[in-house]
């Protein structure tokens, strides 16, 4: 993955925004399929393909993408086992498992206001 331009205004923004702890939490976990992928990681190791197979939309080079971030972040760890062919499997860190309670809790959230949704429509 290419490192950010230092002067770039992303890089720019991420310093400035760096100072809050819930924006700062937000860049670690944002993004459309980084909660998908820990939820599923949230069953113990598993392989990129089950990754894959759990989460059918993502393409991937967004699953790389992802799960490279992710990893980058402390928040899942890659182990990469000396075989034949070669296998890797990704699991949740102290940090990402930490943080599974929540995204519970913003699912429970997330159903919460669609049915409220469904209600006032």
């Amino acid at each position: 993955m290419a490192k950010l331009k230092e002067n770039s205004t992303n890089n720019h923004n991420r310093k400035l925004m760096a100072d809050c702890d819930m924006t700062y939490a937000l860049q670690m976990i944002g993004g459309r399929w980084k909660l998908l992928i820990l939820t599923s990681l949230n069953k113990g190791p598993i392989r990129y393909g089950e990754i894959k197979n759990s989460i059918s939309q993502i393409t991937e080079r967004m699953l790389t993408l992802q799960l490279k971030e992710l990893e980058q972040d402390g928040l899942i760890i890659r182990t990469i086992f000396p075989e034949v062919p070669p296998k890797v499997e990704y699991e949740l860190t102290e940090l990402g498992k930490a943080l599974i309670p929540i995204v519970k809790d913003l699912s429970a959230w997330g159903s919460f206001v669609r049915a409220y949704h469904k209600v006032t429509s």
